[in-house]
């Protein structure tokens, strides 16, 4: 599979700004190579011993066992980005500090805006900004994650992509969410759903504790379609009876494998790629928000800034 690669999205009217400024300039993909490494780590701990499944499908309902549907998290399940509130909760809890990563996000915006980064540099400084997590208990996080998912992102779903995934779920196919967030995220996420499963980005662990180290790169569009792939084969699922969805251009590599592909909340560039390939289309999103283009970036700068500033006023104290 050689994913689509393109050209640096502009900012557009959609809510998914936040999503494209993390996954193309603050958390960018570092390569294919690792994109593909990041993808069969997903796969793989999808399919590990008692991990291919966190739902029991219903004994009543026939079971359509190659087929599945491939739900995109952010923006397309929850309004919303689940890395940042995954990161805002653990800040809160103290599990990690605003001037552990901050550096590195900083750095990394920089090079994305003025320059450019060999990617093993860049691989190097997301290993430093995760060694932040170096010997936490895997299992704590997990707890951590059940409870951050229960309590901040269940009730920002969208009814209607549930009642999607309802209707595959009573079709007898099975439901996997695909996300750049922590496996664990997700995994919390479709239990509580009673979704099949989840595709998420892996963190290395040994022992029982997080060595500080990803296995590949953050789950991004390259990587989502190597794992919905791998899981695939694993699986004897037929990618031609299996349905993506998304609201993201950078998950056109993940709605290209399969034989349906649904747009959800699309970005601009997105509903014109969907539009011009026949690719349904649905909108859940209560209010349009009318952001220029101009305006986004310039909010994105101004909360970087009150974190900055935040984060100065709170070391002052101590």
């Amino acid at each position: 599979m050689s994913p689509i690669k393109g050209p640096r999205q502009p900012w557009s009217h959609s809510r998914g700004n936040v999503r494209r400024f993390i996954e193309s300039t603050a958390l960018p993909p570092i390569g294919e190579e690792y994109q593909r490494k990041a993808g069969i780590a997903a796969a793989r701990a999808a399919v590990e011993a008692g991990g291919i499944r966190v739902t029991t499908p219903d004994p009543d309902i026939p079971q359509h066992v190659t087929a599945a549907a491939f739900f995109d998290v952010d923006n397309t399940l929850i309004q919303g980005n689940s890395l940042i509130a995954l990161g805002y909760q653990l800040f809160k809890r103290h599990y990690i500090e605003l001037g552990d990563i901050f550096p590195y996000l900083i750095t990394q915006v920089r090079y994305r805006v003025f320059g450019s980064e060999l990617p093993d540099a860049m691989a190097q400084g997301r290993e430093k900004a995760l060694s932040v997590v170096k010997g936490q208990s895997v299992d704590e996080l997990k707890q951590l994650c059940t409870d951050i998912v229960d309590n901040h992102l269940v009730d920002r779903t969208y009814d209607g992509t549930r009642e999607l995934a309802a209707m595959h779920i009573a079709a007898g196919e099975q439901v996997w969410l695909v996300s750049a967030t922590p496996v664990q995220v997700g995994q919390a996420l479709a239990a509580h759903l009673g979704f099949t499963g989840a595709l998420g980005t892996v963190a290395e662990e040994k022992d029982g504790k997080f060595t500080g180290r990803l296995v590949g790169d953050i789950l991004h569009g390259p990587g989502k379609a190597h794992a919905v792939q791998a899981l695939a084969e694993a699986q004897g699922l037929d990618l031609k009876e299996c349905t993506a969805y998304s609201d993201s251009v950078n998950d056109i590599p993940m709605l290209s494998l399969v034989g349906t592909s649904v747009a959800i909340n699309p970005d601009r560039q997105l509903r014109k790629h969907a539009e011009k390939n026949g690719w349904l289309i649905r909108d859940y999103r209560p209010v349009r928000r009318a952001f220029t283009g101009a305006l986004v970036p310039v909010l994105v700068a101004g909360g970087v800034v009150g974190l900055v500033k935040g984060w100065k006023r709170a070391r002052g104290k101590k």
